[in-house]
């Protein structure tokens, strides 16, 4: 009963499942890396061998998971955000509020969930490096901006045609949703990072004064009628 020969496979079994779970966890290891790395230096002065590092493993590794660089961003804005566009168009279709609601709900997640954490940071590098990077910037165009604009679209649609909101141009609302919610991640990322505490911008009371701006110019006035006013 003391035979090491029944002893041995109890000892490997535990090994293998390590080494297994190690390599099942290394393509979220790469991408965490290469998000860190990405925000701090931006796409161009990024290094394959530089990510492969942080995330402790070999420049072969890396590419046997993700073949290029450009292939390696485009899972890290997959991972971090244009990923959770399903989630949030769900919400969208499950959302009971008012449209008012949703839009001040949708700036606060949006600040929450994305404008908090690392990636918010994938913003600014776009905003600097896209022009030297066509094939990156026309990806982020297509995973991106696009939805993100199509979703706004549809929040802003179903405020009109609830006689919430007036009519509007959709796209045009919605690139000066976005564009205030870009400057507040580029001032995080750029200039408020070197001011001190008591002057960097209060990404909550900036959301607020944006959603109140907004609704202010959106909503039906008093002496208008429920639908709102025809368009010019």
């Amino acid at each position: 009963m003391g035979d090491s020969r029944f002893a041995a496979p109890a000892a490997a079994a535990p090994a293998h499942a390590k080494r297994e779970r190690r390599k099942q966890a290394r393509p979220g290891e790469l991408l965490d890396a290469a998000l860190e790395l990405f925000v701090e230096k931006g796409f161009a002065a990024t290094r394959s061998e530089e990510v492969a590092a942080r995330a402790g493993v070999s420049k072969g590794t890396l590419f046997l998971y993700f073949p290029s660089k450009e292939e390696l961003f485009k899972a890290v804005v997959r991972e971090n955000i244009s990923g959770r566009f399903p989630e949030w168009n769900q919400a969208f279709e499950h959302f009971e509020g008012t449209t008012a609601e949703m839009v001040r709900n949708c700036l606060r997640i949006w600040w929450e969930r994305v404008g908090t954490s690392k990636a918010s940071g994938i913003g600014k590098l776009i905003m600097s490096e896209a022009r030297n990077f066509p094939d990156l910037a026309a990806f982020c165009q297509q995973e991106l901006v696009e939805p993100c604009e199509q979703l706004i679209c549809r929040i802003l649609q179903r405020g009109i045609e609830r006689g919430e909101f007036r009519p509007v141009d959709l796209q045009y609302t919605a690139y000066n949703i976005m564009g205030a919610m870009v400057f507040l991640i580029n001032m995080k990322h750029s200039l408020g990072a070197c001011l001190p505490l008591d002057q960097q911008l209060d990404p909550e009371r900036f959301i607020a004064s944006q959603a109140e701006i907004l609704l202010h110019g959106l909503r039906v006035r008093c002496d208008e009628p429920a639908g709102g006013c025809p368009r010019p």
